[in-house]
């Protein structure tokens, strides 16, 4: 079987992306406890720092009976001038498969095409599949399902908003993104899920995203505040998610109650 990688949400069928939920959800409960990971070992590759994605990769594999190894790029030999394809090559006789956390989505891409194992991408500056996928199987659970669901990204069209407009091509709900001008999300990306299904764009957070789970990012004007936000949804029975970290004080200046998950 040849390998498969996850770089972006379309890497996965709607139908294998559902099979997933259903897996998560059987994890979730306790049902499901086999270890399909055991004895493979997992490099995880961080040019950024994280404490999410870390974290949920490490306790993920442990889980699975596999076992992480945390590698920052500025301790490799990456970081002192070897090539991306030389790391792929290397890291291929090693371990079984490897995630990566970075700056330019085309160094995913090429850690992909020379390696020999899966690659998984934890985040780059273009698109952040892995917590957009986890953020619409949260909204599978508290919604019961996504059809006819209206979804709005409010904040700047950054990797979390690209990989929203990919999971609304795939899923087919609809998609409002509020974006502050000049920070709007990648123009290819956004023209490729507008064939697919209803993906819009607006300035105003207040007025043109009502919908069934805003999702928010950090803030450049007090239009795009959580504070301002949540007296929007008092007015709804909207829910609503942060893309986290949350920098309260700036993005934030109410108090939010987090859900137990």
């Amino acid at each position: 079987m040849p390998k498969r990688d996850f770089l972006q949400i379309s890497d996965l069928s709607a139908a294998e992306a559902a099979q997933l939920f259903e897996l998560a959800s059987a994890m979730k409960s306790g049902q499901y406890r086999d270890q399909p990971l055991l004895g493979k070992a997992l490099a995880m590759i961080f040019a950024k720092s994280s404490t999410r994605t870390r974290v949920s990769f490490e306790v993920g594999a442990r889980s699975l009976g596999g076992h992480a190894i945390f590698l920052s790029s500025q301790d490799m030999q990456l970081g002192r001038g070897e090539t991306i394809s030389d790391t792929a090559l290397v890291l291929s006789r090693y371990v079984d498969g490897i995630m990566i956390r970075t700056f330019a989505h085309s160094d995913v891409e090429e850690l992909a095409h020379h390696a020999s194992i899966p690659v998984v991408n934890g985040l780059t500056d273009l698109l952040h599949p892995c917590q957009v996928l986890s953020d619409v199987f949260t909204a599978v659970e508290a919604l019961g399902g996504l059809e006819g669901r209206v979804f709005a990204w409010i904040g700047d069209g950054n990797n979390m908003a690209n990989s929203w407009l990919n999971a609304a091509a795939m899923f087919g709900f609809e998609l409002r993104l509020a974006c502050p001008e000049g920070y709007e999300p990648d123009h290819e990306i956004f023209n490729q899920a507008k064939q697919r299904t209803r993906v819009s764009i607006f300035e105003d957070p207040l007025t043109r995203t009502s919908c069934s789970l805003p999702r928010t990012t950090r803030s450049f004007s007090t239009a795009y505040r959580l504070t301002v936000v949540k007296r929007w949804l008092e007015l709804s029975s909207t829910g609503l998610s942060h893309a986290c970290s949350i920098r309260r004080g700036t993005d934030c200046t109410c108090r939010w109650r987090c859900l137990p998950r």
